[in-house]
């Protein structure tokens, strides 16, 4: 499978020293099956920072996602489980470190319903209820240790 991560640098060697703390699934690499995702990824990174939006492929045995040589977590939609798993890595507070997450992005649009549940507009049930009715749930995968990393060939 070829995974694809939006920036605006070229990434020449994943160091996971340079990712961002409190994203949806903790400080880590993220990619995405949908290069279009990264596209519209790294046009924003590169609005937001500056350079020039860049996608780069990896390519990824998604067998690994089945054995148990790594610490794996997987939502296969959105639940009480994912929201709570976001939300803790969102306030710096993770619960668990994992080698690989896949699940779905929380993206703008949901991002206004989290600021929602978190400013006490909405409760977890109403949040989740909102969830349910969005379309276009577009999935991530997170690398947040060497070890998972090293599962990823840059293409």
């Amino acid at each position: 499978m070829i995974l694809y991560h939006g920036s605006n640098i070229s990434i020449k060697q994943i160091d996971l020293n340079k990712s961002k703390p409190n994203k949806d699934f903790g400080r880590g690499f993220y990619l995405s099956e949908d290069e279009i995702q990264a596209q519209k990824m790294a046009v924003f990174k590169s609005m937001q920072l500056g350079g020039e939006p860049v996608v780069t492929g990896f390519r990824f045995n998604e067998e690994i996602m089945n054995a148990s040589i790594l610490n794996i977590r997987i939502f296969q939609d959105y639940s009480e489980d994912w929201a709570d798993f976001v939300f803790s890595n969102r306030e710096g507070k993770p619960v668990e470190q994992y080698d690989i997450v896949y699940g779905p992005i929380a993206d703008d649009k949901i991002g206004l319903q989290i600021r929602k549940l978190k400013d006490g507009s909405i409760d977890k049930t109403e949040f989740l209820n909102r969830l349910k009715y969005m379309k276009g749930i577009t999935y991530q995968y997170y690398f947040g240790t060497e070890a998972a990393v090293k599962y990823l060939t840059k293409i």
